[in-house]
Protein backbone atom coordinates (compact mmCIF):
# COMPACT_ATOMS: atom_id res chain seq x y z
CA UNK A 1 0.00 0.00 0.00
CA UNK A 2 2.81 2.38 -0.23
CA UNK A 3 3.08 3.27 -3.49
CA UNK A 4 -0.20 3.21 -3.47
CA UNK A 5 -0.27 5.53 -1.12
CA UNK A 6 2.12 7.96 -3.07
CA UNK A 7 -0.05 7.68 -5.84
CA UNK A 8 -2.36 8.96 -4.63
CA UNK A 9 -1.21 11.86 -2.79
CA UNK A 10 -0.13 12.87 -6.57
CA UNK A 11 -3.73 12.66 -8.21
CA UNK A 12 -2.59 9.46 -9.72
CA UNK A 13 -5.09 7.47 -8.56
CA UNK A 14 -8.37 8.45 -7.15
CA UNK A 15 -9.11 7.13 -3.29
CA UNK A 16 -12.42 4.96 -2.78
CA UNK A 17 -13.66 7.44 -0.78
CA UNK A 18 -12.03 9.89 1.90
CA UNK A 19 -10.26 13.42 0.76
CA UNK A 20 -7.00 13.95 0.70
CA UNK A 21 -5.19 17.11 0.91
CA UNK A 22 -1.08 18.09 0.56
CA UNK A 23 0.19 21.07 0.88
CA UNK A 24 -3.22 22.65 1.47
CA UNK A 25 -4.73 21.71 -1.92
CA UNK A 26 -7.04 18.76 -2.29
CA UNK A 27 -6.10 16.03 -4.88
CA UNK A 28 -9.47 15.82 -6.02
CA UNK A 29 -9.65 19.22 -6.96
CA UNK A 30 -6.34 20.71 -7.56
CA UNK A 31 -3.97 17.64 -8.84
CA UNK A 32 -1.44 19.67 -11.82
CA UNK A 33 -1.15 22.14 -8.73
CA UNK A 34 -0.21 19.58 -6.62
CA UNK A 35 2.49 18.29 -8.77
CA UNK A 36 3.82 21.59 -9.53
CA UNK A 37 5.14 21.51 -6.27
CA UNK A 38 6.06 18.14 -5.67
CA UNK A 39 8.71 16.21 -6.90
CA UNK A 40 8.19 12.49 -7.16
CA UNK A 41 10.95 9.75 -7.56
CA UNK A 42 9.11 6.29 -8.67
CA UNK A 43 10.20 2.84 -7.65
CA UNK A 44 10.00 1.88 -11.56
CA UNK A 45 12.43 3.49 -14.01
CA UNK A 46 10.27 5.76 -15.90
CA UNK A 47 13.38 7.48 -18.41
CA UNK A 48 13.22 7.96 -22.07
CA UNK A 49 15.44 6.16 -23.95
CA UNK A 50 17.17 7.82 -26.73
CA UNK A 51 17.56 11.03 -24.40
CA UNK A 52 20.73 12.50 -22.56
CA UNK A 53 19.85 13.28 -18.95
CA UNK A 54 20.27 16.65 -19.33
CA UNK A 55 17.66 16.46 -21.80
CA UNK A 56 15.64 14.53 -19.58
CA UNK A 57 15.53 16.36 -16.58
CA UNK A 58 15.20 19.29 -18.25
CA UNK A 59 12.04 18.40 -20.16
CA UNK A 60 10.37 17.13 -16.52
CA UNK A 61 11.33 20.63 -15.71
CA UNK A 62 9.17 21.52 -18.10
CA UNK A 63 6.54 19.09 -17.42
CA UNK A 64 6.54 20.77 -14.28
CA UNK A 65 5.65 24.15 -15.24
CA UNK A 66 9.38 25.77 -15.91
CA UNK A 67 9.99 27.85 -18.46
CA UNK A 68 13.00 26.19 -21.29
CA UNK A 69 15.73 27.88 -19.90
CA UNK A 70 15.08 28.15 -16.45
CA UNK A 71 14.66 23.76 -16.87
CA UNK A 72 17.61 23.39 -18.88
CA UNK A 73 19.98 25.48 -16.22
CA UNK A 74 18.42 23.72 -13.56
CA UNK A 75 18.78 20.38 -14.65
CA UNK A 76 22.60 20.78 -15.24
CA UNK A 77 22.65 21.96 -11.63
CA UNK A 78 20.88 19.14 -10.32
CA UNK A 79 22.66 16.39 -12.53
CA UNK A 80 25.65 18.05 -11.45
CA UNK A 81 24.20 17.57 -7.05
CA UNK A 82 23.63 13.65 -7.31
CA UNK A 83 26.63 13.40 -8.91
CA UNK A 84 25.88 12.67 -12.52
CA UNK A 85 27.47 15.95 -14.12
CA UNK A 86 30.15 13.76 -16.03
CA UNK A 87 27.65 11.95 -17.59
CA UNK A 88 24.96 14.30 -17.94
CA UNK A 89 25.14 14.11 -21.60
CA UNK A 90 25.28 10.12 -22.02
CA UNK A 91 21.69 8.89 -23.03
CA UNK A 92 19.99 7.04 -20.05
CA UNK A 93 19.03 3.79 -21.25
CA UNK A 94 23.46 3.30 -20.91
CA UNK A 95 23.15 4.39 -17.39
CA UNK A 96 23.63 1.64 -14.67
CA UNK A 97 21.00 0.78 -12.03
CA UNK A 98 22.85 3.09 -9.52
CA UNK A 99 22.80 5.42 -12.32
CA UNK A 100 19.34 5.58 -13.03
CA UNK A 101 18.39 5.92 -9.52
CA UNK A 102 20.27 9.08 -9.46
CA UNK A 103 18.46 10.70 -12.32
CA UNK A 104 15.26 10.32 -10.97
CA UNK A 105 16.04 11.96 -7.83
CA UNK A 106 17.18 14.75 -10.06
CA UNK A 107 14.27 15.21 -12.07
CA UNK A 108 12.00 15.40 -8.84
CA UNK A 109 14.15 18.00 -7.84
CA UNK A 110 14.37 19.92 -10.78
CA UNK A 111 11.47 22.46 -10.39
CA UNK A 112 12.71 23.20 -6.51
CA UNK A 113 9.55 21.42 -4.94
CA UNK A 114 8.08 22.02 -1.43
CA UNK A 115 7.73 18.21 -0.61
CA UNK A 116 9.47 15.18 -1.96
CA UNK A 117 8.03 11.83 -2.51
CA UNK A 118 10.66 9.22 -2.42
CA UNK A 119 9.40 5.40 -3.36
CA UNK A 120 12.18 3.65 -2.72
CA UNK A 121 14.97 5.35 -3.12
CA UNK A 122 17.97 2.93 -2.61
CA UNK A 123 16.24 0.51 -4.88
CA UNK A 124 19.06 -2.28 -6.69
CA UNK A 125 21.66 -0.52 -5.58
CA UNK A 126 25.07 -1.89 -3.78
CA UNK A 127 26.42 -0.58 -0.75
CA UNK A 128 28.57 2.17 -1.50
CA UNK A 129 25.54 3.51 -3.73
CA UNK A 130 23.25 2.87 -1.41
CA UNK A 131 24.90 5.02 1.42
CA UNK A 132 25.46 7.74 -1.31
CA UNK A 133 22.11 8.04 -1.72
CA UNK A 134 21.37 7.92 1.14
CA UNK A 135 23.13 10.82 2.52
CA UNK A 136 21.97 12.78 -0.93
CA UNK A 137 18.91 12.51 0.98
CA UNK A 138 19.78 13.81 4.58
CA UNK A 139 21.28 16.21 2.58
CA UNK A 140 18.09 17.49 0.72
CA UNK A 141 15.64 17.50 4.08
CA UNK A 142 18.31 18.92 6.74
CA UNK A 143 20.16 21.35 4.57
CA UNK A 144 17.95 22.07 1.32
CA UNK A 145 14.90 22.65 3.93
CA UNK A 146 12.72 19.93 1.62
CA UNK A 147 10.00 18.15 3.56
CA UNK A 148 9.95 14.97 2.14
CA UNK A 149 7.98 11.19 2.34
CA UNK A 150 10.55 8.10 2.08
CA UNK A 151 8.45 4.86 1.45
CA UNK A 152 11.01 1.74 1.73
CA UNK A 153 10.79 -1.57 3.62
CA UNK A 154 14.56 -1.25 4.35
CA UNK A 155 14.17 0.01 7.86
CA UNK A 156 17.79 0.94 8.51
CA UNK A 157 17.22 3.74 5.83
CA UNK A 158 14.11 4.64 6.95
CA UNK A 159 15.97 5.35 10.28
CA UNK A 160 18.81 7.17 9.47
CA UNK A 161 16.94 9.50 7.01
CA UNK A 162 13.58 9.70 8.75
CA UNK A 163 12.54 11.67 12.57
CA UNK A 164 8.86 10.33 12.38
CA UNK A 165 7.44 7.04 10.73
CA UNK A 166 4.42 5.77 9.87
CA UNK A 167 3.86 2.01 9.80
CA UNK A 168 1.88 0.08 7.11
CA UNK A 169 0.21 -3.25 7.03
CA UNK A 170 -2.12 -4.38 4.29
CA UNK A 171 -3.33 -1.02 3.52
CA UNK A 172 -3.82 0.14 7.28
CA UNK A 173 -1.58 2.57 9.72
CA UNK A 174 -0.82 0.26 12.20
CA UNK A 175 2.12 2.69 14.02
CA UNK A 176 2.93 6.07 13.51
CA UNK A 177 4.80 8.35 15.37
CA UNK A 178 8.25 9.80 16.19
CA UNK A 179 11.01 7.25 15.82
CA UNK A 180 13.13 8.11 19.42
CA UNK A 181 9.35 7.76 21.15
CA UNK A 182 8.56 4.37 18.88
CA UNK A 183 11.94 3.12 19.92
CA UNK A 184 11.78 3.48 23.55
CA UNK A 185 10.91 -0.06 24.85
CA UNK A 186 8.12 -1.32 26.47
CA UNK A 187 11.12 -3.99 28.29
CA UNK A 188 13.73 -5.77 27.76
CA UNK A 189 16.18 -6.44 24.53
CA UNK A 190 18.82 -8.69 24.63
CA UNK A 191 20.90 -10.35 22.00
CA UNK A 192 21.89 -14.06 22.19
CA UNK A 193 23.51 -17.18 20.99
CA UNK A 194 23.22 -20.27 22.18
CA UNK A 195 25.16 -23.82 22.01
CA UNK A 196 22.25 -26.41 21.38
CA UNK A 197 19.01 -27.37 20.42
CA UNK A 198 18.25 -23.35 18.79
CA UNK A 199 14.37 -23.96 17.72
CA UNK A 200 13.24 -25.93 21.18
CA UNK A 201 15.19 -22.43 23.26
CA UNK A 202 13.11 -20.68 20.79
CA UNK A 203 9.86 -22.17 21.53
CA UNK A 204 9.84 -22.06 25.07
CA UNK A 205 10.94 -18.63 24.63
CA UNK A 206 8.01 -17.97 22.73
CA UNK A 207 5.80 -19.90 25.19
CA UNK A 208 6.66 -17.46 27.63
CA UNK A 209 5.36 -14.87 25.25
CA UNK A 210 8.79 -13.41 24.78
CA UNK A 211 9.43 -11.69 21.20
CA UNK A 212 12.69 -13.64 19.05
CA UNK A 213 13.75 -12.15 15.95
CA UNK A 214 16.68 -13.79 14.17
CA UNK A 215 19.48 -11.29 12.46
CA UNK A 216 21.71 -11.83 9.80
CA UNK A 217 24.52 -14.08 12.50
CA UNK A 218 23.59 -16.85 14.50
CA UNK A 219 22.40 -13.87 17.03
CA UNK A 220 18.78 -13.48 17.58
CA UNK A 221 17.15 -10.88 19.21
CA UNK A 222 15.00 -11.50 21.94
CA UNK A 223 12.16 -8.53 23.04
CA UNK A 224 10.80 -9.19 26.98
CA UNK A 225 7.81 -7.60 28.98
CA UNK A 226 8.64 -5.77 31.74
CA UNK A 227 9.35 -7.73 34.74
CA UNK A 228 10.93 -10.05 32.23
CA UNK A 229 15.08 -10.73 32.75
CA UNK A 230 18.33 -12.68 31.48
CA UNK A 231 17.79 -15.41 34.10
CA UNK A 232 14.84 -15.84 32.37
CA UNK A 233 16.86 -16.34 29.57
CA UNK A 234 19.81 -19.00 30.93
CA UNK A 235 16.60 -20.72 32.37
CA UNK A 236 14.76 -21.06 29.31
CA UNK A 237 18.52 -22.44 27.61
CA UNK A 238 18.73 -25.01 30.51
CA UNK A 239 15.24 -26.65 30.48
CA UNK A 240 16.11 -27.83 26.70
CA UNK A 241 19.60 -28.70 27.55
CA UNK A 242 21.04 -25.51 25.43
CA UNK A 243 24.06 -23.43 26.29
CA UNK A 244 23.87 -19.59 26.20
CA UNK A 245 27.08 -18.63 24.68
CA UNK A 246 26.35 -15.23 24.09
CA UNK A 247 23.86 -12.26 25.65
CA UNK A 248 24.02 -8.13 25.37
CA UNK A 249 21.77 -5.99 26.20
CA UNK A 250 20.66 -4.51 23.30
CA UNK A 251 18.86 -0.92 22.14
CA UNK A 252 15.91 -1.09 20.22
CA UNK A 253 16.33 -0.59 16.57
CA UNK A 254 13.43 0.66 13.90
CA UNK A 255 13.24 -3.07 12.82
CA UNK A 256 12.04 -3.96 16.43
CA UNK A 257 9.62 -1.31 16.30
CA UNK A 258 7.90 -3.05 12.66
CA UNK A 259 8.06 -6.12 14.20
CA UNK A 260 6.34 -5.26 17.31
CA UNK A 261 3.82 -3.46 14.85
CA UNK A 262 3.31 -6.52 13.04
CA UNK A 263 2.69 -8.96 15.18
CA UNK A 264 0.18 -6.96 16.97
CA UNK A 265 -2.03 -6.95 13.88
Amino acid sequence: GKSTMLKALLGLIKPDNGRITVLGLDVAVAPLDIRARVGYMPENDAQIPGMTAVSFVAYCGELSGLPAADAMQRAHEVLYYVGLGEARYRNVETYSTGMKQRIKLAQALVHDPDLLLLDEPTNGMDPKGREDMLALVRDVAHNKKISLILSSHVMPDVESVCGEVVVMNRGQVVMHGPIDSLKKPAGHIFEVRVKGDREAFVERLRMQAFECRETDADVFRVLMPPGAGAGQLFASAAHVGAQVRHLKQSVPTLEDVFAQAMGEE
